[in-house]
């Protein structure tokens, strides 16, 4: 049976949305196709209808990850949402939330060992992050803020991926409030007491 073009979009948009959430659940090599198409609801043939190898399905989910976090951002669009991003960022929901949350913070280790174009989907999905929120902090000046935004993202997703490591629920709150007054310090915002 053949399947117009809008189905094998949806199946395709399925299949996407599958893979981001177990990818920052169980990581990229604990994510084999077989579970990622059952997942889905669909079976392990239909998988190269759409991807070329899980190689492509894993740049293009980590482009999409990306993407979908930048609108996220991009909703908070003043700078008061740039204090928001940081207490949503640094919480404990996202903290045990993984699956629905960063796939900076969930992924980066097996980013960083993956193949040029996941690499390279990574860098261009973070870049129009860090350009998005720089433009926001300083709108005539977005390019001097870039370093700013660039140390603030990767200061949060380290307290973020610490704080999901640790066996001391209070510790790991602690690294969360830390975190929050960390960045608004380096963003030049007063923490809320």
């Amino acid at each position: 049976m053949r399947y117009g073009q809008e189905q094998k979009q949806a199946t395709r948009r399925r299949i996407i949305e599958t893979a981001g959430r177990r990818f920052k659940q169980d990581g990229i090599d604990g994510s084999g196709i077989a579970t990622l198409m059952k997942d889905a609801g669909l079976t392990n043939g239909a998988f190269y209808a759409h991807f070329t190898s899980k190689d492509d399905l894993v740049a293009t989910t980590v482009a999409d990850q990306l993407h979908e976090q930048s609108a996220s951002f991009s909703a908070q669009a003043d700078r008061a949402g740039i204090e928001q991003i940081v207490r949503e960022y640094l919480s404990v929901e996202h903290r045990d939330n993984p699956r629905d949350g960063c796939p900076s913070a969930a992924l980066l280790d097996e980013i960083g060992r993956g193949p040029e174009a996941t690499k390279q989907a990574y860098t261009d999905g973070l870049l129009i992050i860090l350009d998005d929120i720089a433009a926001r902090l300083a709108p005539d000046e977005p390019r001097s803020a870039r370093v700013t935004t660039l140390s603030v993202f990767a200061m949060m997703v380290g307290t973020l991926q610490l704080s999901r490591a640790l066996a001391d629920r209070q510790l790991s709150d602690d690294v969360l409030e830390q975190g929050i007054h960390n960045a608004l310090a380096l963003l030049g915002a007063k923490p809320e007491q």
